[in-house]
C-alpha cells in the first residue's frame, strides 16, 4: 500500500499512463479515494521541470483529460446504479461515512461540488457518483467537471513545475517530494481518526 501513496515510484514505475489511470480512478471508481492524486500532479510538474517525464505541454494536455473522464465515468456509475451503489457494508476499500461526507458536500454547494471537490482528497471521489445518484443534469454536470478537472490538474502540476525551476527545490527534490506526500496524507489521516473516534462513540 505504502508504494500506491508514493508518486515518485508510481512515476517511475508506470510513466504517463500510470499517472492517467490512478487520476481516472481516483476521480471515479469508488476504491480510488486513497490514491495521491495531488502529489502525483504535484510531483509530475516537479520531474517535467527537469526533463524527467514528458514535456509540461503533453502533461497539461492528458492529464485533465484522465481527470475529467473518470468523472463522467463515476457519475454514470452513480446514475445506473442509484442509491444502491452505497448500500453495501463498510470495508477496507469503502465506508458510509466517505460518502455521507461528500452528500453533504453536495448538498451543501450545490452544483459548485464538482468543481470544490476537485481539491478536496476523499471527497472528490465520492461526489461525482453522488452527483449521478442525484441525477444532477448530465450537461451541466459535464460542464463543472470539466472546468474542475482543468483547474486542478493543470494548478497543481503547473505549481510543481514552477517549484521545479527554483534552485532550492530542483537541489533536493526529493526531500520536497517527501513533504508533498507528507502533506496530502494529512486529510486522510484526520478521517481515519475522525472514523475511530465517531466508532468509539456510537
Amino acid at each position: 500500500m505504502s508504494a500506491l501513496l508514493d508518486p515518485s515510484h508510481l512515476i517511475n514505475t508506470f510513466g504517463l499512463a500510470g499517472i492517467m489511470a490512478i487520476l481516472f480512478a481516483e476521480c471515479g471508481l469508488l476504491v480510488g479515494f486513497f490514491l495521491p492524486g495531488d502529489s502525483l500532479l504535484f510531483t509530475g510538474g516537479l520531474l517535467a521541470a527537469g526533463g524527467l517525464i514528458a514535456p509540461l505541454w503533453v502533461l497539461l494536455l492528458l492529464l485533465p483529460v484522465a481527470a475529467v473522464a473518470g468523472n463522467l465515468v463515476g457519475y454514470w456509475i452513480g446514475r445506473k446504479g442509484g442509491p444502491a451503489v452505497f448500500d453495501r457494508p463498510d470495508s477496507r476499500l469503502f465506508k458510509a461515512q466517505h460518502v455521507e461526507r461528500a452528500h453533504t458536500f453536495f448538498e451543501r454547494n450545490g452544483a459548485r461540488t464538482v468543481v470544490l471537490a476537485r481539491f478536496v482528497p476523499i471527497v472528490r471521489t465520492f461526489t461525482t457518483v453522488v452527483a449521478g445518484v442525484a441525477r444532477m443534469d448530465f450537461r451541466r454536470f459535464t460542464l463543472y467537471s470539466i472546468l474542475g478537472g482543468i483547474a486542478w490538474t493543470v494548478g497543481v502540476t503547473v505549481l510543481g513545475f514552477w517549484l521545479g525551476h527554483v534552485a532550492v527545490v530542483r537541489d533536493h527534490v526529493e526531500l520536497f517530494i517527501l513533504g508533498i506526500v507528507a502533506v496530502s496524507l494529512v486529510p486522510v489521516v484526520i478521517e481515519g481518526l475522525r472514523s475511530r473516534r465517531q466508532s468509539r462513540t456510537v
